[in-house]
């Protein structure tokens, strides 16, 4: 394994961690490079929704990954990130979420953190995959939002660079994980384990069409795999997910 040299660039006030990490990546920064805020004023997700956090509230944080990863590794490497950040956070505070494709970790239904991938590739300037990462801390988001934080569910205070220290850790190994097929395999085992919309009847909500479908398993690049009402089966590569209920509930 090549370790990792992680770089990291403390704010205590930013846009966000992605857009700063994103121009860094475009100027051929090396992979590791990682930015910490200590409060966003720009914070995006999924689809430009925006986020924005009391300061100190929340893990704020984005890193930089290279390796020999594609654009259509951007799910996978979000998994890996996931994951990383999941682990430390049982290290560190005993709370274990679960992860809901394609890139929101929860606790029970409610929400506790959110990542945001943006890869690109270029014939001059190779191809980098930044993650961002959102979890909450001490604060559990606007009541609309039902989420939840590490203090409301286990009572901790957790520090954001100590937190991040972990993250880093958990992710060097995953990392790891993606320069092999096995790996992958591995990878995408513990992802699907994970994976709280697995098994779960879902409402698949994309720019063009809303469906219902049962989430039945992921690919090897970490797509959702679905079937529908009608018995067909498809491969999302993107769209929100809402979780409606498991297959026993509809049986009980």
């Amino acid at each position: 394994m090549i370790p990792i040299i992680w770089r990291v660039n403390v704010f205590d006030d930013i846009d966000s961690t992605n857009t700063w990490l994103v121009a860094r990546a475009m100027d051929e920064e090396p992979e590791g490079l990682v930015a910490l805020a200590r409060h966003q004023s720009a914070g995006r997700g999924r689809l430009d929704r925006r986020w924005e956090a009391p300061k100190d509230a929340s893990l704020l944080t984005s890193v930089l990954l290279r390796r020999e990863l594609r654009i259509e590794d951007a799910q996978l490497a979000t998994a890996a990130v996931a994951l990383a950040t999941r682990s430390a956070l049982v290290r560190q505070s005993g709370v274990r979420p679960k992860l809901k494709w394609p890139n929101d970790l929860v606790v029970g239904d409610k929400k506790i953190g959110g990542l945001l991938a943006e890869a690109s590739r270029s014939p001059k300037k190779g191809s980098y995959i930044v993650v961002g990462v959102g979890l909450n801390l001490t604060w559990p988001g606007p009541p609309e939002a039902n989420g939840t934080c590490v203090k409301d569910e286990v009572g901790v205070t957790l520090d954001p660079r100590g937190l991040l220290d972990l993250v880093l850790e958990e992710l060097e190994t995953r990392c790891d994980q993606l320069n092999s097929p096995e790996g992958r395999s591995q990878l995408r085992d513990e992802y699907r384990g994970a994976l709280a919309t697995m098994g779960r009847r879902v409402r698949i909500e994309q720019f063009e069409r809303s469906f219902e479908a049962v989430a039945t398993d992921v690919t090897d690049e970490g797509h959702l795999i679905v079937v529908s009402s009608d018995g067909d089966e498809m491969t999302l590569v993107t769209g929100d997910v809402v979780h409606l209920r498991t297959i026993d509930e509809d049986v009980s």
